[in-house]
């Protein structure tokens, strides 16, 4: 094994720089969405043409088989949930149950202010009529995905779900059977075998024919996480139909001190890296001590994982590393610029050094919360912004699926009181008819 140390060390200790400077000396996965859009975009513009055909003959040419079902029958999702393994069954009851319960609390009344007597407006949350969700299927089987994604649909109220997962060959065309199964066991019954670019513009599109004498409506939002090749479609079908995120490859901060169990972090970082060699894992500490006994923890348990050369290379990347920083307050303005899309903190008085943290896409507290956890069984989504997107944007939650409309109601003497209000600035900016609108109310 080589001696050469898993993350390269960046060293901020003793410098003072910008929020800009910061964030462009931190690691960062090297990630052109803009070129795959470029790539995609024909099987984008082909499908919303043809359709069905386009999407098989895309499946045959990116998956490895032309599937021959399109939409996957119900009998197929019965004898996936019929045939799946109960511990893996119980165990999604399980984590279904538990986001359930989180995402139930999350739900918003309707809203009503009265401005003044007579003239209220109110906010009512509507949840989307029809939400196609993408359940991915590479190198990782995500069927925990399937529960992060469709759960707060249904609490939101959304009328009608379709999921969509790429073709395996090994399963005769269909998607893996624990998807098929996860979907069955959370009602979800329009399901697609179809996977990346064609996937995406197919639920944005539509077709008029999926090969079984039925159509395919379009969906009016589209989420779930997937690769580069999903986000760049997601682009370029943004507009058309609303997207969640454009997810890149998971990412992981850790802001850890001296009090921090090497062992852990290492298996935090290594979790991580097991998704993708484009995976980030990136330790922020102002121990010196710690960074070695992490190495040497990374020595040990890296040669042991079932997936040891993605890993090492998802470690040895240019998006993965250590920072060093002088001290706690130092290490939040780094983990601050960084926005990771998990980020842990693993430091004396962990709640309280977590509580001034403002950009990330979920927080784990403490040595008891890794991940991983999060990633099934917390109750939190682990459908989270990547590529620093949490600065500006949050999880997939309830909120996702619900619109808020605004409902006015003013009466004749409420609208007199404004009515000054209005009509001088619709004079202002030019709009004369505006303001007649309002005044012609007022006249016998």
């Amino acid at each position: 094994m080589s001696a050469q140390p898993f993350l390269a060390v960046t060293d901020l200790r003793g410098r003072a720089l910008t929020r800009a400077e910061l964030s462009a000396a931190l690691p960062r996965a090297e990630l052109d969405v803009e070129a795959a859009v470029a790539a995609v975009r024909p099987v984008v513009e082909d499908v919303a043409s043809r359709g069905a055909a386009a999407v098989l003959e895309a499946s045959e040419r990116f998956d490895g088989i032309r599937p021959p079902h399109v939409r996957v029958p119900q009998a197929e999702l019965q004898r996936a949930l019929d045939e799946l393994d109960p511990q893996i069954r119980a165990a999604l009851e399980d984590s279904a149950q538990r986001v359930r319960s989180v995402d139930s609390s999350q739900q918003r009344p309707a809203e009503s202010v009265q401005v003044v007597p007579g003239g209220t407006v109110s906010q009512r949350w509507v949840p989307v009529r029809r939400v196609g969700l993408y359940a991915p299927g590479g190198r990782a089987v995500l069927p925990s995905s399937v529960v992060m994604n469709v759960v707060p649909a249904q609490v939101a109220g959304v009328e009608q779900i379709v999921l969509a997962s790429p073709p395996q060959p090994e399963f005769g065309g269909l998607p893996h059977p624990t998807i098929l199964a996860a979907c069955a066991l959370l009602g979800v019954d329009e399901v697609l075998a179809v996977g990346g670019a064609q996937a995406i513009a197919l639920l944005a599109h539509g077709a008029e024919d999926l090969g079984d004498d039925r159509g395919l409506d379009p969906v009016d939002l589209v989420t779930g996480p997937g690769n580069v090749y999903v986000a760049a479609a997601k682009r370029a079908v943004r507009g058309t139909v609303g997207i969640d995120a454009e997810a890149g490859p998971t990412e992981i901060a850790i802001l850890a001190d001296a009090s921090a169990h090497p062992a852990y972090v290492a298996a935090d970082l290594v979790s991580q890296a097991e998704h993708d060699p484009l995976a980030a894992s990136v330790l922020v500490t102002d121990s010196t001590e710690l960074v070695a006994a992490v190495e040497a923890e990374l020595a040990r348990q890296v040669p042991e994982a079932r997936h040891r050369e993605r890993i090492e290379e998802a470690l040895r990347g240019v998006q993965s590393g250590v920072v060093l920083v002088d001290g706690i307050d130092q290490g939040l303005e780094v983990v601050d610029a960084y926005g990771a899309e998990h980020l842990e903190v693993q430091t004396a008085d962990a709640a309280a050094v977590a509580s001034r943290v403002t950009n990330a896409g979920a927080v784990f507290v403490g040595p008891y919360s890794p991940v991983s956890l999060g990633d099934y069984a917390a109750g939190s989504n682990h459908v989270l912004p990547t590529g620093g997107s949490s600065r500006y944007d949050g999880g997939l939650s309830v909120q996702t699926f619900l619109r808020g409309i605004h409902v006015v109601e003013y009466d004749r003497e409420a609208l007199a009181g404004a009515r000054d209000t209005a009509t001088v600035l619709a004079r202002a900016e030019g709009l004369p008819a505006h303001g007649r609108a309002v005044d012609l109310r007022f006249e016998s």
